[in-house]
């Protein structure tokens, strides 16, 4: 293993959220001992791992020339397990059957041809993730296996196991870092490492494992190749970000023009009953004219903020309460601007 040169106090600037620099700091095989530790900070195994063999290391030229196609950390441990860690920034359609699908070939590709299934070693899926993928659930940390339906504690198998990580989710006070379980450590350094003083957060793990990998991200602002690949992968994540706010924002909008059409046609349907009542009591045709603009009026306008409220509850990543069908249009208002002023930290805090 090589030795790290440590830094004069400085900001890390390198974001372990980007698949590269996530790669290169929990799978680099001159650094067992970070990967190791991570692993047995998430899983808390039965038997400890003590030993790992990274299985797909990122290897000179074909790390730019693919584009890091693949970015996930497989490893191996002593005991055979394989575990397959991967950093999702954004929510793929469909991730949880991508990660079963991987998870299921890093499992059969343990056999070769001729090998029986009792030698099968479990394989184990981290994924650790920038948005929330179960919003049912409070819990960062959440783990599956097969169980059985009728039995809750009885495992069919405990060799296929996944675990994800909702960095979102993980909002403890920061206060006493250091007393900090090792799992809470990695994901405070996830979250973090990319905007603090490099001393500074080092003192707070208060590890030696954690001021390891805090270093291999050093390394990255410090080797032009890797910096220039970090950029490209950094580059590739923003641009991948705005496609799908691009996308979102098309898809709400298509939304709020619906919403808007159908409170024009409620707003026309109430403004016509309530002008005929109108017409009939005033005995006027007049009436019922103004109570069809009225309503239209009122139905749009309605319509317009819900449509608003939606698509910056979606940008903020928040759920639609249903209490806002029932507020009124001042109500609404209030509560379109609260969104937005959120909506301006988070964009105002977020730049490098």
């Amino acid at each position: 293993m090589w030795v790290i040169a440590w830094w004069a106090s400085d900001m890390l600037r390198i974001d372990p959220k980007v698949d590269f620099a996530f790669k290169q700091m929990l799978g680099h095989p001159g650094h067992p001992a970070v990967t190791i530790h991570f692993l047995n900070a998430i899983l808390q195994p039965q038997v400890p791992i003590q030993q790992v063999e990274i299985l797909n290391p990122i290897q000179g030229k074909q790390r730019a020339e693919d584009k890091l196609a693949v970015l996930d950390v497989l490893a191996c441990d002593h005991l055979g397990r394989r575990f397959n860690v991967e950093m999702q920034t954004t929510l793929p359609f469909a991730l949880p059957k991508r990660l079963l699908y991987y998870n299921c070939l890093n499992y059969v590709r343990q056999l070769s041809e001729g090998e029986g299934y009792r030698g099968l070693a479990p394989a184990i899926s981290i994924c650790v993730l920038d948005k929330v993928l179960f919003r049912e659930d409070p819990r960062y940390h959440l783990s599956f296996r097969l169980r059985s339906d009728q039995v809750s504690d009885l495992v069919f198998v405990n060799d296929l196991e996944f675990h994800t990580l909702e960095l979102p989710k993980f909002q403890l006070a920061c206060h006493n870092v250091s007393a900090f379980a090792a799992e809470q450590k990695w994901l405070y350094l996830l979250q973090n490492a990319g905007s603090m003083d490099l001393d500074a957060l080092a003192e707070l793990l208060d590890d030696p494992v954690y001021r390891e990998a805090l270093g291999v991200l050093d390394m990255i602002s410090k080797s032009p190749e890797e910096l220039d690949l970090y950029e490209a992968r950094l580059k590739m994540w923003r641009d991948e970000q705005a496609r799908m706010e691009a996308a979102q924002i098309e898809g709400l909008e298509r939304g709020i023009e619906r919403g808007i059409e159908q409170g024009r046609e409620l707003g026309i349907e109430q403004g016509r009953e309530l002008g005929i009542e109108l017409g009939r009591e005033l005995g006027i045709e007049q009436g019922r004219e103004q109570g069809i603009q009225q309503g239209r009026d009122l139905g749009l306008a309605r319509g317009k903020i819900l449509g608003r409220l939606q698509l910056l509850a979606s940008m903020l990543d928040m759920p639609e309460p249903a209490s806002w069908g029932s507020m009124s249009e001042e109500e609404l208002n209030r509560v379109e601007a609260e969104l937005r002023e959120q909506l301006s930290r988070r964009n105002g805090g977020s730049g490098r």
